[in-house]
């Protein structure tokens, strides 16, 4: 390490990458030797950023508390500014006298924002460093032979394995902070207040680095044996490291690396499976990278003509607050409210409801999950709700209606998932189905029809 007391600062501009270990932006500006600041800014006004919803501000919150202490213990400060990037960064940067700012790069629509700040900052003489943390493969390293973005997962995912992983990095022990003023997490007002609907969060979750590599532990040593048993929605077998990886306290690098690591038998014959989940993430943000308007455009621009029906108001309300009368849909959008999830497979189950039995455009799904999920993220929330309607990348094909009676009875076989989130389905008070699930079946398949024949 190169330690001069004169250097000028540097910033380390961080943003889904909330840990100190495996980030390369902090552990080379700490390498660098001078002072550092540490800098997380809340930027909901710039062009391309998509305002955090209710439950991922909750999250965001204790990240950056638990972020903040990680940190000091180091011996730096996080710094919190609001504003525009490329208003506020210049700012600091001139503020404190900084010749360098990394960051580690992102792959959304909010990538322009980042490279207009690193053409300007290196215009005023600024060193700028990006760097790859946050994937496993690079969106523009992985193409088919024709140099073209894959469509498909299997051959995405078969040929991002062909090329080697980064090395995790180690964190840093020591770095040289830089006592900046700078605003309270408090001010910020990301935590629900009245009314409080955030009770089952705190009960479900915490958030933070610490938690995030516990949790890893933990499913490496119990749950990842019986992930074979993952579309069982009462079974204790998925990973829940979904929010944790959405806000980079833990990075899909650690992740690879502890898969194949060392495993139980058990453990290690579901690895496989695991980490093609795993790819499926890296599949939805290569999406993104190159349609960078997934969350409002259909992928698959044939869908544009699709025959959607204007939603009743009562039909939304009640999908959304689980008392559509369908007992594992409603299971799982009560399970969403009180936790900020949803079991995977019954997420896959309530968005075809929506899309497939109530012809509801999937965006108006999409922007539900996104104000009420802690793991939803820019890519894999609408690459997700776009394959569950078919108009989404290798979607699922539009004859697949997901009949919510049939996957109970498969996947949750004794009714405990259902006896949890929905104990009164064989009352008197539960709901009547408000669509019937043969009849809206058919008129799904007639519009997807209708839409093959408007293709010619």
């Amino acid at each position: 390490m190169n330690s001069s007391a004169s250097a000028a600062p540097t910033v380390v501009w961080l943003r889904d990458d909330l840990r100190v270990a495996d980030n390369p932006a902090l552990r080379a500006a700490a390498d660098r030797g001078g002072p550092v600041v540490v800098l997380y800014l809340l930027d909901e006004l710039s062009q391309g950023i998509r305002p955090l919803g209710g439950a991922t501000r909750w999250w965001l919150h204790g990240s950056l508390s638990s972020l903040a202490d990680d940190l000091a213990a180091r011996g730096a400060q996080l710094l919190l500014r609001s504003g525009a990037a490329e208003q506020e960064l210049p700012r600091l940067v001139r503020e404190i006298g900084a010749d360098a700012v990394f960051w580690n790069r992102r792959y959304g629509a909010s990538r322009a924002v980042d490279a207009r700040l690193k053409s300007s900052l290196r215009d005023s003489g600024v060193t700028v460093r990006s760097t790859a943390a946050n994937l496993l493969v690079e969106p523009w390293t992985v193409t088919t032979n024709e140099g073209n973005p894959y469509r498909v997962f299997t051959p995405f995912w078969r040929a991002a394995q062909e090329r080697p992983f980064r090395d995790v990095v180690a964190a840093p022990h020591e770095i040289h902070g830089l006592a900046v003023a700078g605003d309270a997490l408090d001010d910020w007002q990301l935590l629900p207040t009245r009314p409080d609907w955030a009770a089952g969060l705190r009960d479900a979750w915490t958030p933070g680095e610490a938690a995030a590599h516990r949790r890893l532990e933990e499913f490496a040593a119990h749950q990842l044996a019986d992930y074979h048993r993952r579309d069982e929605p009462a079974v204790d077998s998925t990973s829940r490291l979904s929010p944790h990886l959405r806000f980079g306290e833990l990075s899909t690098t650690q992740i690879w690396h502890r898969m194949v690591g060392e495993l139980s038998p058990a453990a290690r014959r579901n690895a496989p499976k695991f980490l093609s989940e795993v790819g499926w993430r890296e599949f939805n943000w290569n999406i993104l990278f190159h349609s960078p308007e997934l969350a409002t455009t259909n992928f698959r621009p044939e869908f544009d003509s699709f025959p959607w029906e204007q939603p009743q108001p009562r039909d939304l309300a009640a999908w959304q607050q689980g008392r559509t009368g369908i007992p594992l849909v409603d299971a799982g959008m009560r399970e969403l409210w009180t936790t900020g999830v949803m079991h995977n497979r019954v997420r896959m189950v309530a968005a075809s409801f929506l899309v497939k039995n109530l012809l509801i455009d999937w965006r108006i799904g999409e922007q539900w999950f996104w104000d009420t999920l802690v793991d939803a993220d820019e890519a894999s929330n609408p690459g997700n709700w776009q394959w569950v309607a078919g108009s989404g990348a290798d979607a699922a094909p539009y004859f697949r209606v997901f009949n919510p009676e049939l996957q109970a009875a498969k996947f949750d076989p004794a009714g405990e998932y259902l006896d949890r989130w929905v104990p009164e389905r064989l009352s008197p008070e539960y709901p009547q189905p408000i669509v019937d699930l043969k009849q809206s079946r058919a008129d799904a398949l007639a519009a997807f029809e209708q839409l093959k024949a408007s293709r010619g």
